[in-house]
Formats: C-alpha cells, sequence, structure tokens
C-alpha cells in the first residue's frame, strides 16, 4: 500500500556564492511531470542570461523511481543533477523539483568541487523548505440506496475518507477518495452496509 510521505508546502529560493560563482538553489512543489517541466522552464525564464540550469526531481512518491529524473544542463556529466538527485532521494520528499542555477565567475570547480556545489546548494535549499504531509488516496466509486448513504456519511471518518462526486438518481452513484492503505478495510465495510462497487457513470 501506498504510504503517506512530505511534500513542500511552498517555493523556496537560496543562494550563496562559491568561488566567485554563484549559486541560485530554487525549490518548489510539483505533482508530476508536466509540472516539473513548467516550473524548470520558469527558473530558465527568470534567469536566461545563466550560464546552467541543473536540476534534479521526484515527480510522484519518494519511493516511486520511475518518477525520479536529472540533468547536468552541459555541466560535466555526473557532477551536478546525480548529486543533486542523491540529496532529494535520502530526503524523503515526493512531489519536489529543484533547480540549481549558476552564475560561472571565472574559476573552475574541478568535477569534485562541482558534485560539493550542487549538493550542498541542493542542502542549503531544503533546510529552508516548509513541509505538509500528503497522504495517496484511491477512488472507489459506489452505488447505494439513500438510506445507506446516510450510514456511510456518518463513517467517513472511520476510513479517513472524503466524497469527491455525487450522483443523485433513483439510487446514489459516488465516488470516495480513500487512503490506500485503508482501501480494502473501507471495500469491506462498505460491502456489508449494501453499498456496490460500480464504474464511473458515462
Amino acid at each position: 500500500m501506498s504510504a503517506a510521505y512530505s511534500i513542500p508546502a511552498a517555493p523556496v529560493t537560496v543562494s550563496g556564492e562559491i568561488k566567485r560563482s554563484e549559486f541560485i538553489t530554487c525549490i518548489a512543489h510539483t505533482p508530476g511531470r508536466e509540472a516539473v517541466a513548467t516550473f524548470i522552464q520558469s527558473c530558465r525564464d527568470a534567469h536566461p542570461k545563466a550560464n546552467h540550469h541543473c536540476y534534479a526531481f521526484i515527480a510522484g512518491a519518494p519511493y516511486d523511481d520511475t518518477s525520479h529524473g536529472s540533468s547536468d544542463d552541459g555541466e560535466p556529466a555526473g557532477s551536478a543533477g546525480r548529486p543533486m538527485l542523491n540529496v532529494l532521494s535520502h530526503s524523503g520528499i515526493g512531489e519536489i523539483t529543484v533547480v540549481v542555477i549558476r552564475y560561472f565567475g571565472g574559476i573552475k570547480l574541478g568535477v569534485g568541487g562541482l558534485v560539493r556545489a550542487y549538493s550542498q546548494s541542493t542542502q542549503d535549499g531544503l533546510k529552508e523548505l516548509l513541509l505538509q504531509q500528503f497522504t495517496p488516496r484511491f477512488p472507489l466509486w459506489l452505488r447505494c440506496d439513500y438510506s445507506t448513504h446516510a450510514q456511510l456519511l456518518r463513517r467517513l471518518p472511520e476510513w479517513d475518507a472524503k466524497v469527491e462526486q455525487e450522483h443523485f438518481a433513483a439510487d446514489i452513484t459516488l465516488c470516495m477518495a480513500v487512503p490506500s492503505a485503508l482501501s480494502d478495510q473501507a471495500c469491506q465495510s462498505l460491502l456489508q452496509l449494501g453499498c456496490q462497487l460500480c464504474d464511473p457513470p458515462a
């Protein structure tokens, strides 16, 4: 089952200087790859004259490796994006993108120096980041009669569930968002109440 995890509560921007190069770290909540791409482009647009816009992201849950990605954006291979992603991967934070913008100051740092600089810039940004908890929820489509509907609503807190949609006709069709960790328990209880699982209305 999918566990709850932390996500950014608000964007963060911090900056620092390392051997005359300016490093600007921008962090945002990015739930999905489209949001990741939009945020990276906004950083490029805000700093069009920067030499590099390196980034790392986790577009979904932190434990979902398929949602991870990074880019060195012209820095030596493995010297920026991968170290940044390594910091993110150990943070336990999901739905997050970090962009580190570098204005080159004339002094080369070498691969080892770049790894340290981009890792530290990412860590500095995370230190300033406010977090909130996110609970993955599973959509359950149900059909029930009106008397059962009243009982169902009274029991929502038991499953930490939320009603997302309702369609009223001879019976009631509704969509409940249930924490993934409680979806099996909720299904069993709902069937015992007399609800029927169904497909979303056309």
